[in-house]
């Protein structure tokens, strides 16, 4: 009797050598726009142009390759990540942009990819190795094939030499000053270290969008000889340790130790039980987000584990409500930790870590939730994956359209002990450093002092800040809303200033 045995195999699609020159040509273009727009600027809608550039130069030379119905899905993914960056160029809006190119390149130019497994393979490699392939499918234009595997062994050392060199340079400038003489001094009145890096960069970042290669997998199937059947291999952990006897002991006493917790909770909390010596409302905060952390990390780990598809908990009538409880007490933890943290905001005032902090507590609390709906829906754990990050994304691409910088000037003024709330005094430096958003609010502290002729100073130069913003590379559309409600209040006849 012949059995089947599978292997899993790359398979590259071959480089079309006619088409290497001209996207190499392409490329180099994409290169020199991306030294117009970025180079020596500051960068804002100009990314997004870039961006727009590169999709279309991509679908030019992948035309052939493109799924129509994909391609539109692509579309639309790619303008949900641009949104982000023409409402305001920050991190997240840069990674979410980013996400959204291969992303969108990957549904319009691979329709075999299919699954979450699958597609995530499939950008890992893009992100990994994609940037790292023009160096070597660019010889092809010499046609040294011959040369690839030797090429090949030095590519990586002397890339990363280079890098290593530019950025010594860029430092250094005795070592400028080296490499300056190995160059001609025609080339040198246009080329320094730091620009040929960046230029090394920007092709190695456009060319995985010009020449797209996804490494497809297929099986392959062999015949292997007949042999007998090895015994099967002892199981790496024994029955009995995650026997139903040993779930059922390790819920109880859990859901003991986090009733306790939550008892303690409630006395610091709701009974207004004062807090050990030496010890503030910010130290308490802050001891709990990390306990917090790791406890709902573990939490979830156990729970996966002792109710994993077809184990023998799953289906007991006592584990699971026990599950349950447990998983309940750990929300209510989350639930007061949140509590916990808004009794601390509500008097020390509100930044962006705070913030930070109640988005994971929410993040976790709808862990854990999911973690319940896997185990009552009968559920396997890729879907509880799956939800978590659609959870995640939507939690994500929202933060990226919110104005924290406003919000959060805003909240400090509102409850700032000068506004008649509960919080300490507003601190203007903070609000300085929140950046021109904060504008409205600290003129609202201006009209309140009065007299604080070193915040308006300092105030005025945050106003010319914006006015750069403004600029049609580093554009952003909230920031034009920002200029818009500046102007009109500039063109508002001045309020009676408020006693002092």
């Amino acid at each position: 009797m012949t059995s089947l045995a599978s292997t899993i195999a790359a398979d590259i699609q071959p480089i079309r050598q006619s088409a290497i020159p001209a996207e190499l040509g392409c490329a180099l273009a994409l290169a020199a726009l991306a030294d117009w727009l970025f180079y020596g600027h500051r960068i804002g809608l100009s990314l997004t142009l870039f961006a727009v550039a590169t999709v279309c130069m991509s679908m030019l030379f992948n035309y052939a390759t493109l799924d129509r119905r994909r391609a539109m899905v692509g579309a639309v993914i790619l303008v949900a990540g641009l949104i982000p960056a023409i409402e305001e160029l920050n991190a997240l809006s840069f990674l979410i942009l980013v996400a959204a190119l291969a992303i969108a390149l990957l549904f319009a130019t691979s329709p075999e990819t299919s699954g979450l497994a699958d597609r995530a393979r499939a950008l890992r490699n893009f992100f990994l190795f994609g940037p790292f392939r023009v160096f070597l499918e660019a010889l092809q234009v010499f046609n040294m094939s011959a040369f690839t595997r030797g090429i090949a062994l030095w590519l990586l050392p002397a890339t990363l030499g280079t890098v290593f060199v530019a950025l010594f340079a860029a430092a250094n400038p005795v070592i400028e000053q080296w490499l300056s003489l190995l160059n001609p001094k025609i080339i040198l009145d246009h080329v320094s270290p730091p620009r040929v890096l960046f230029w090394t960069m920007m092709l190695a970042l456009v060319w995985p969008f010009i020449h797209v290669r996804w490494r497809r997998r297929k099986l392959v199937v062999t015949d292997v000889a007949e042999a007998p059947v090895p015994p099967p291999l002892p199981p790496v952990v024994s029955i009995e340790f995650l026997g139903p006897s040993t779930i059922l002991r390790s819920l109880i006493l859990f859901n003991l130790l986090f009733a306790a917790q939550s008892v303690l909770d409630g006395l610091y909390l709701w009974g207004h039980v004062a807090l050990p010596a030496n010890m503030t409302y910010a130290a308490y905060a802050h001891r709990g987000a990390y306990p917090l952390i790791a406890t709902a990390l573990l939490a979830a780990a156990f729970v996966l584990v002792a109710m994993r598809p077809g184990g023998p908990a799953e289906k007991s009538t006592v584990i699971r409500p026990l599950v349950y409880l447990w998983v309940a007490q750990n929300v209510l933890l989350v639930a007061s930790s949140i509590l916990r943290l808004d009794l601390y905001v509500d008097i020390y005032m509100l930044t962006y870590w705070r913030i930070a902090a109640f988005i994971w507590m929410g993040l976790v609390a709808l862990g854990l939730i999911l973690i319940v709906a896997r185990i009552a829906l009968d559920r396997s754990n890729r879907w509880l994956v799956g939800a978590n990050l659609i959870a995640l994304t939507m939690v994500l691409y929202s933060a990226s359209l919110v104005n924290f910088d406003a919000f959060i000037a805003d909240y400090n003024l509102k409850h700032s002990s000068e506004m008649g709330g509960n919080g300490v005094k507003i601190d203007a430096n903070y609000l300085l450093t929140l950046g021109p958003q904060a504008l409205p609010a600290i003129d609202k502290v201006i009209a309140l002092r009065g007299g604080d002729y070193c915040l308006a100073g300092r105030r005025d130069r945050l106003v010319e800040g914006q006015r750069q913003d403004l600029t049609w590379r580093a554009w952003g559309f909230r920031s034009w809303r920002l200029q818009r409600r500046l102007d009109a209040q500039a063109k508002s006849p001045p309020s009676n200033q408020p006693a002092g």
